[in-house]
């Protein structure tokens, strides 16, 4: 084995890590359940944050146990759940950017037939892709123990692998710089995109009510598209931070503070979604908030589901022609 020196993970670093598990586990378990129990809220682009959900919520497991069971070395649970993990994490980013790209072939160039033909596309690549590199990775036993250098208790990359850097860049950092790039482009091209469709619907519609909704949403469109690429980039770019440290043999790999960022970061993603589009989702926010108040009341009557589904028809204004799906609208 080369001579590093193994991260202490400290017992206060794997509760707060343990707890952000946790969180996104619930949080994408959020999102995949709002997703069916409530059909009328279900578009194409809601269905592609499911798969990244599932992805998340796989990913959250594996690390969640990898954080509890702090390994030590090359076990077979400790292959599995770098198995597990790589291919969960792998596909994350798969699913994050091809949201991105469903959005911008929808929004910009308002080609909804090419978005939706490429969703058999965007599940070809990234179930398929991440399969092959983690089966590839683990019959050339390049996954097992890496000191925590590169992870916060979990596995990865067996450190002992000569070229380990290399199944690194393979089994996930290529792939998040690729979408470190990609995201923002993307995003920045789809808030281009609107502002100019805003200010041209702007020149000939009068100043009504209609008016002002239509703004209410660009504007609800506009800070959402904003704020996806850098919750992204920010959960993301502490394992980056680390990795790179990593191959400078930088001491610097062990802060405690880094080890905390990188390994909440890792594991919130699945939270992060909930709480841009689930939390802050006006229309499934109530709706929540109705079962909770259903469910510890006895005495209230629930809401007849016909009628939740006109207040929920009566709210949502009516579609522009930029074609903004509801997720990224709602607020």
């Amino acid at each position: 084995m080369p001579n590093v020196t193994q991260t202490e993970v400290y017992t206060y670093e794997k509760i707060i890590i343990f707890i952000s598990c946790c969180l996104s586990l619930l949080g994408s378990a959020l999102i995949i359940g709002t997703h069916f129990w409530w059909p009328d809220l279900r578009s194409k682009a809601r269905q592609l944050l499911v798969y990244l959900s599932l992805a998340d919520l796989l990913s959250a497991l594996s690390y969640s146990y990898g954080v509890l069971r702090d390994f030590r070395s090359s076990s077979w649970d400790c292959v599995l759940q770098g198995a597990v993990s790589t291919f969960a994490n792998t596909s994350s980013f798969f699913w994050t950017v091809a949201i991105a790209v469903y959005l911008y072939l929808l929004i910009v160039r308002s080609d909804q037939g090419l978005a939706d033909g490429l969703v058999v596309w965007f599940h070809a690549v990234s179930w398929f892709v991440p399969l092959v590199i983690t089966v590839a990775a683990v019959s050339l036993q390049k996954i097992g123990y890496d000191a925590s250098d590169v992870s916060v208790g979990w596995c990865w990359v067996s450190i002992e692998a000569e070229d380990h850097v290399l199944w690194m860049l393979l089994t996930g950092k290529i792939w998040e710089f690729i979408a470190y790039i990609t995201l923002p482009i993307l995003y920045i091209l789809i808030k281009k995109h609107i502002h100019r469709a805003h200010e041209a619907l702007s020149e000939y519609r009068p100043i009504l009510a209609s008016s002002s909704r239509h703004h209410t949403r660009s504007s609800i469109a506009d800070r959402k598209l904003t704020i996806i690429p850098i919750i992204f980039i920010f959960l993301r770019i502490w394992s980056t931070v680390r990795f790179i440290l990593t191959l400078c043999n930088s001491p610097a790999v062990q802060n405690g503070i880094l080890v905390v960022l990188h390994g909440t970061g890792n594991t919130f993603q699945g939270a992060a979604n909930c709480i841009i589009f689930v939390l802050c989702t006006q229309v499934v926010r109530t709706r929540l908030v109705s079962c909770l108040c259903s469910c510890c009341s006895y005495d209230t009557e629930p809401v007849p589901r016909k009628a939740t589904v006109n207040n929920y028809q009566e709210a949502e204004p009516r579609r522009d022609t930029a074609m903004i799906p509801p997720y990224v609208t709602e607020e």
